[in-house]
């Protein structure tokens, strides 16, 4: 039984702990997209986390859903990514970005006046802020199958850029109501040609996407976030047999690839579900698997235990923003900080790099 704090071979890294730091949206770059010292430092004070995975990131300003997202496409941002991966990796850290379309779930607002895409003409039903209010997501475009190889290339240049950006890895979202998971449901993907009915239709984009990332930057340099069954921001996802055949089928399609790790968020982790896509993720006995239970429960040291044990390492979530020694903290028993949910979206210092340090 691995323990919390010992090391764990994860692609081309050893990290020094099975700690994970979630992709956490925290909503603090301009307008352009270009993160800032306030990143260098919020990323650089979490270091001894055994890798931290970097809030979603838009490949295009076109696909970006929050205001304050940071981006990955200009020169601009591609300089300031390189300098948070040198502040973490000056402190001895590893960094994964990871690299997000946020798909039907935002508005033309936000991108730059270009309408949202989704597999199939279906609005989500929720409501996205925007730069000033917050708004309805609107019925999305659907996506022709001619565009289909410019989405995968847009995962794929925003894979580039954030190796030649410093990263360690990239992990793809595949997870929580945005584009890829659309494409995975069987209520917001009612598409008829290659890429819609069946679970292989369905996961076929996603596999060509990791397929085309990992030609790229090398299958041990990628990963991705699932959450199957993970019912919001308009997902369906209610027929167990096809959760199964889409989720599992998918890991099977990719297993030859080797994948750095695969990330499975999911409220019953110690389900049967998990337990069986746990099993095939881990078949070519190269891909690591991590695991956390998602946003209705706050992470604390024993339960990442038992996620630890349960898969390979544990994904942490509120905790790290408001611990950012948390490593230290749980091995040394010492008590932890609670987060202030006011400010994880509010911009700025409060909430962000303003999180003390245990000083026992």
């Amino acid at each position: 039984m691995s323990s919390l704090f010992d090391s764990l071979e994860v692609g081309r890294l050893t990290l020094p702990n099975r700690i994970i730091m979630a992709p956490l949206t925290r909503s603090r770059a301009g307008r352009d997209g270009v993160p800032t010292s306030l990143h260098e430092t919020y990323y650089s004070q979490r270091a001894s986390l055994g890798l931290i995975v970097t809030e979603g990131v838009f490949p295009t300003v076109s696909r970006r859903t929050f205001p304050g997202q940071p981006g990955i496409d200009t020169a601009e941002q591609i300089a300031g990514w390189r300098r948070v991966a040198d502040a973490v990796h000056d402190a001895d850290g590893h960094i994964f970005m990871q690299v997000m379309n946020g798909g039907r779930l935002s508005h033309a607002s936000l991108q730059e006046g270009t309408q949202p895409v989704a597999p199939s003409a279906v609005a989500s039903g929720t409501a996205v802020r925007d730069f000033e209010s917050r708004k309805d997501c609107p019925v999305p475009r659907a996506l022709d199958t001619a565009e289909l190889p410019g989405i995968v290339d847009e995962f794929r240049r925003a894979a580039r850029n954030a190796i030649d950006a410093g990263m360690d890895g990239v992990e793809i979202h595949g997870a929580n109501g945005y584009l890829l998971h659309q494409f995975l449901a069987p209520n917001s993907n009612l598409r008829n040609d290659a890429y819609g009915g069946s679970p292989e239709n369905r996961f076929r984009l996603v596999e060509e996407i990791l397929r085309a990332v990992s030609d790229e930057i090398g299958a041990d340099r990628v990963a991705i976030r699932l959450s199957p069954q993970n019912n919001i921001q308009g997902i369906e996802e209610l027929d167990e047999a096809d959760v199964l055949a889409t989720y599992g089928g998918l890991l099977r399609a990719t297993a030859d690839l080797g994948l750095a790790y695969v990330s499975i968020m999911h409220a019953e982790p110690a389900g049967e579900l998990v337990a069986e896509l746990i099993a095939r993720a881990r078949e070519n006995g190269r891909t690591r698997v991590f695991l956390n239970s998602g946003f209705g429960q706050l992470t604390d040291h024993d339960a990442a235990e038992r996620l630890s044990q349960q898969a390979d390492a544990a994904v942490v979530g509120r905790l790290a923003i408001s611990n950012p020694d948390l490593v230290r903290r749980w091995k040394e028993g010492l008590p932890v900080a609670a987060p202030d949910e006011s400010t994880f979206y509010t911009g700025g210092e409060k909430g962000y790099t303003d999180y003390p340090f245990c000083t026992r």
